[in-house]
């Protein structure tokens, strides 16, 4: 088979993404790059207003959808209405989350499950939903937000560190299982991003904003941008040979002392 030349290598045209959590912050900035890259996006979320104004900003070949990802039983009716607004869906972007900042020993079993069932649960009812039909054409991609979370400790977030180290688990699980058939299944762990709720929780926090550039070895926060455009390349045909890859993107964190 003949590769793409470059750009067409990176080309998402004729691909079809579903991005929950898509309306704000690291979903949008995938979104965009996504859209950039020619594909349509359908945004998932649960506020109607931050994703009115997100397809504003994206424009043509973008809609939404409101959800609730944990509402379990929906999911393969949301595929259904994803599917009729915008085409097959080529792609599924696991993006939506839920953050617990509290000690361990204060965290109830509630609401660690509270977020368990956000992200992990949440996820995989919409991978169960989607995947059938990209086995049926033997071609799509699943892509996973995973987290520094996922590769060390941080601490006061116990069940959020679960949550985002199932997901590790979780792409290489289907990875194998679905990679057979021609469905790629990947994550980006990003590092710290300058995102409005990033500036905000460090602005207040001098420290840890100390702390979080001191050992990251770029010395800078990271860009929505840069989550974007990995998921394009992850979603594109340059990476058609890559899948169960946890990709970190950021500026040297989990690698650096």
């Amino acid at each position: 088979m003949k590769n793409p030349a470059f750009p067409a290598a990176f080309s998402l045209d004729g691909e079809v993404a579903v991005i929950t959590g898509g309306g704000t912050g690291i979903g949008l900035a995938i979104a965009g790059a996504m859209r950039s890259a020619g594909a349509r996006v359908v945004l998932v979320g649960r506020r109607e207003a931050e994703l009115a104004a997100a397809v504003g900003e994206l424009g043509d070949g973008s809609s939404y959808i409101v959800h609730d990802v944990t509402r379990l039983d929906e999911a393969a009716a949301l595929v259904e209405r994803a599917s009729a607004a915008a085409g097959p869906i080529t792609c599924l972007v696991n993006n939506a989350g839920v953050h617990l900042k509290k000690a361990a020993v204060d965290t109830t079993p509630d609401e660690f499950g509270r977020v368990l069932q956000t992200h992990v649960l949440g996820a995989h009812a919409l991978v169960r939903a989607v995947v059938p039909s990209m086995i049926a054409r033997k071609s799509g991609s699943i892509l996973f937000t995973a987290s520094m979370a996922s590769l060390f400790g941080i601490p006061l977030v116990i069940a959020y560190t679960a949550a985002k180290s199932a997901y590790v688990g979780m792409v290489r699980g289907y990875a194998t299982e679905f990679s057979p058939h021609g469905v790629r299944v990947n994550a980006i762990a990003p590092g710290w991003i300058e995102t409005e709720m990033s500036r905000k929780a460090l602005a207040g926090d001098p420290a840890r904003r100390d702390k979080v550039l001191g050992r990251t070895p770029m010395g800078r926060l990271g860009q929505p941008a840069d989550i974007g455009w990995a998921a394009v390349y992850l979603t594109s045909p340059a990476a058609g040979f890559v899948t169960g890859v946890v990709l970190p993107v950021d500026g040297g964190v989990s690698i650096g002392f």
